[in-house]
């Protein structure tokens, strides 16, 4: 008895100790994260023996209130000292060669246990606990020595290590096993009993290992030297060899040079040393890192190979998305970055932190194409998590950009090649309650060229860290699983026979569906936040300025609306009331206030009046079905409901690919019909006979029918503009370009003549998306010539618009459009001046 009270005297002070140095990071050990069954006892499994495992297990148990490891266990027949078992111990001496782990005899006691005893039941918890967390990095002795692995460690090699990395200590406890639910229709043998819960914990250990640092790191020269020796790029340098007529080893050495321009060398160094770096710059700019539904992302790492596909709105987004994982235990990933990011100094930092750099378009560079390939090959087969953005670049308007298809075929094209690792695509929303490039935005989308990044550039944005912006939001989408995407699209694609290409008939179409579907659901995991949901009502009003208290009750009442009709189970909002949210956007300096003796007016002016439509835009899509139902009342009393509903038919396929909105035109009809019933129920509209009414001119909720209705209102504005053009070219007259030019100008100019202050407002890529859905939609056709033609269709487009335009804004429109100059005019005078 003495004997074990000094032992656990000893081991107290071990503890003690070791935690003078080590600081660890702790992930599920919380007591509403396990749902511990307090009627059935608990043991902590390791997976390996380990003295320093103990110490840390118990430490962390004691720290939160769990059943501590060193407490004694009682089961059925048998007693165990230590409430912990290690499923494997070690073989071997100090310095000699570690042979293979054995199975330890606990799990066989408790298998045994349970099956002689059918009241019987123990929660197992899995912890595992690594040093570092570093990958391991094939042919770097450093590594292999001192970082945590793959590999079962020695006890030297344990100590450098805990010497070495002890500060950086991560930790994870995982929901427990029911060890009687594990035995459930099983043998009644012990042994085949005993080997299927080992290996369920032994599969369990190795998929939290695989999230959480991340697969074996090839050694960058060996990757580099691998990708030249790949039968593709040999392929392409025998055939510019000869193209060009040159010797193949100039070739060669071209490639060499393009493969280590683009590969990453991701360092664990680096990582933690921007993980302390980040964690002072949020402090310093953001008032708080807000994460959602990152059990989706530690769930879906453990099986398939993980690519994160985050909206693009701020250099931030893929700093902020690896520090998110890292601090949530997810291994970063590898992320595909623009070539004009690799600035000396930043560069290396930014490659050692993950980063691999591509150029922006290589279409007429076979031998760049093909490194590029197969690298993007050997990281997907390798298990490397990855990082691309699908949108290409930076959004200038808030809105999520249309996708571009390069590297979703890339990743389509390697999964076709090799498909025994499963990939998960998983949407990443990431919204700002105040962007740190807002001010470069505002002038790109005003006409400036853009600023080219730079070293100088970087060290000017330091100034920023001067401000507040407020907080930020990392929010995970529901992931989407390749290869059923892929059995949707083709059914028989495991079976089919590949060119060298991989570029199968199909393949556009799988790239279209699949990019859609990302972008959707990035805008599934929308997060409302005060400075977006008051941008949605401020500049819904005709002069960016209303009433506070007013303004306080649009805010509660919209928000009230999505609430009882989420737009998606992944949608967030935020906490608090109308009121408390004009204070906090009026504190960013976002907004302003004019005390008045009859209440106080907030308005928005100058720039920020622009800027708040940035914000507005990254939520607009929540809002897009009520706004169409709304819009259709400013002109009209009345309107009958089966009209109603097929007017909004026409219109939703240009709204839904411009908001990415998640309902398909089938579901359509049932969804309008949801929003009106809520509409009618909270008094916006009024139901009679089969037909809908909207609000009396002086009463409250007609204003807010009002304001709901402008949320869309520019959009079908910028439509009109297109329609309006095309009515005055006349059919067969005008190139796709030229009308997207001639729209651009127009709209520019009826900014300036009514005031519609917002640059997005006449941003050339929503008129040429627009074009593009009305030719998709056989709406509009090219002749040989690349002319546009249509029909009496667009007429009954824009006597449609009749039912939604302001009378004033539609014959401002046709005045313009009557009296502009058309491109074909211009050009004609120029050739006869």
């Amino acid at each position: 008895m003495r004997l074990l009270a000094l032992s656990s005297l000893f081991f107290d002070l071990l503890r003690r100790i070791l935690f003078l140095w080590v600081r660890t990071s702790v992930m599920g050990n919380k007591p509403e994260d396990l749902n511990l069954d307090p009627s059935k006892p608990v043991c902590y499994v390791l997976q390996y023996s380990s003295l320093s495992s103990r110490l840390v297990l118990e430490q962390e148990c004691r720290k939160v209130g769990l059943p501590l490891s060193q407490a004694p266990f009682d089961y059925g027949d048998f007693h165990l000292r230590r409430s912990f078992f290690f499923l494997y111990r070690r073989q071997g001496q100090l310095f000699r060669r570690r042979q293979s782990p054995v199975m330890t005899d606990r799990l066989k006691q408790l298998v045994g246990g349970t099956l002689r005893n059918d009241d019987l039941d123990v929660q197992i918890v899995p912890v595992s606990l690594y040093w570092g967390r570093a990958p391991e990095k094939e042919k770097s002795l450093f590594k292999l020595i001192f970082s945590d692995t793959w590999s079962n460690t020695g006890r030297f090699r344990k100590l450098l290590t805990i010497m070495l990395h002890g500060r950086d200590t991560f930790v994870q406890f995982s929901k427990p096993f029911s060890l009687r639910q594990i035995l459930e229709n099983e043998a009644v043998t012990e042994e085949i009993a005993t080997r299927k819960a080992a290996r369920i914990l032994r599969v369990h250990f190795r998929r939290v290992r695989q999230a959480v640092i991340g697969p074996d790191l090839s050694h960058r020269r060996t990757l580099v030297s691998r990708l030249i020796a790949t039968p593709a790029v040999k392929d392409v340098i025998r055939e510019t060899a000869k193209k060009e007529d040159v010797a193949p080893e100039k070739i060669r050495a071209r490639a060499y040079k393009y493969a280590d321009e683009m590969t990453s060398n991701l360092s664990m160094a680096t990582i933690r040393f921007l993980d302390v770096l980040l964690s002072w710059v949020w402090n310093k700019i953001y008032n708080g890192v807000n994460v959602y539904n990152i059990e989706t992302v530690q769930d879906v790492a453990k099986d398939n190979e993980v690519i994160y596909v985050p909206c693009h709105r701020s250099h931030i987004d893929y700093l902020l998305l690896s520090y998110v994982l890292y601090n949530n235990g997810v291994m970063v990933p590898h992320i595909a970055a623009g070539i004009n990011l690799n600035m000396p100094v930043v560069g290396a930092i930014l490659r050692r932190g993950g980063a691999f750099f591509m150029r922006r378009s290589f279409r007429d560079n076979p031998l760049y194409a093909a490194v590029f390939n197969e690298y993007m090959h050997s990281m997907l087969t390798k298990g490397y998590s990855v990082e691309y953005f699908v949108e290409g670049g930076r959004s200038r308007t808030g809105r999520t950009l249309q996708a571009k298809a390069g590297m979703v075929s890339m990743t389509i094209r390697s999964f076709l090649r090799d498909n025994r690792k499963p990939i998960a695509f998983v949407p990443v929303y990431v919204g700002y309650e105040k962007i740190l490039e807002s001010r470069s935005y505002l002038g790109e989308l005003r006409g400036q060229k853009k600023q080219k990044e730079s070293i100088f550039g970087l060290f000017r944005s330091l100034r920023n860290l001067r401000k507040s912006f407020g907080k930020v939001s990392v929010n995970f989408g529901s992931p989407i699983y390749l290869a059923q995407e892929l059995e949707h699209i083709q059914p028989q694609w495991r079976h089919q026979a590949y060119t060298n290409e991989y570029k199968p008939s199909w393949l556009p179409d799988a790239v279209t569906h699949l990019s859609e579907k990302i972008t959707t659901h990035i805008n599934d995991a929308a997060t409302i936040n005060p400075v977006n949901i008051i941008a949605t009502v401020l500049l819904s009003t005709s002069k960016q300025s209303m009433d506070e208290k007013a303004l306080a009750e649009h805010l509660d009442a919209f928000c009230a609306l999505l609430h009882e009709n989420p737009y998606s189970p992944r949608t967030q909002f935020p906490s608090g009331s109308g009121h408390e949210w004009i204070e906090y956007v009026e504190e960013m300096g976002l907004i302003g206030r004019h005390k008045q003796e009859l209440g106080d007016i907030v308005f928005a002016e100058g720039n920020n009046a622009v800027l708040l439509t940035y914000y507005r835009n990254n939520i607009m899509h929540l809002f897009a079905l009520p706004a169409l139902i709304a819009s259709f009342f400013q002109n009209n009393e009345t309107m009958e409901q089966d009209h109603l509903i097929s007017l909004i038919r026409r219109i939703y396929p240009y709204i839904r690919s411009e908001l990415h909105i998640r309902w398909t035109k089938e579901v359509l009809e049932a969804r309008l019909q949801e929003w009106l019933d809520i509409m009618v129920k909270n008094e916006f509209l009024y139901r009679e006979n089969g037909k809908l009414r909207r609000p009396a001119i002086t009463a409250p909720k007609f204003i807010m029918l009002s304001v709901l209705a402008r949320i869309v209102m520019q959009t079908l504005e910028r439509y009109f503009i297109v329609i309006a053009l095309l009515r005055d070219y006349g059919s067969g007259n005008v190139t796709a370009d030229e009308l997207e030019k001639q729209s651009t100008l127009m709209a520019q100019r009826m900014s300036i003549l009514y005031g519609l202050n917002a640059p997005e407002f006449f941003d050339k890529t929503m008129f040429r998306n627009f074009i593009a859905v009305l030719m998709n939609n056989q709406i509009l056709t090219l002749d040989d010539d690349k002319r546009i033609l249509f029909d009496k269709r667009i007429d009954d487009v824009a006597e449609e618009a009749r039912l939604v335009l302001d009378a004033e804004l539609r014959q401002g429109i046709l005045q313009v459009t009557n009296g502009c100059e058309r491109p074909t005019e211009a050009l004609q005078k120029l050739a006869t001046a």
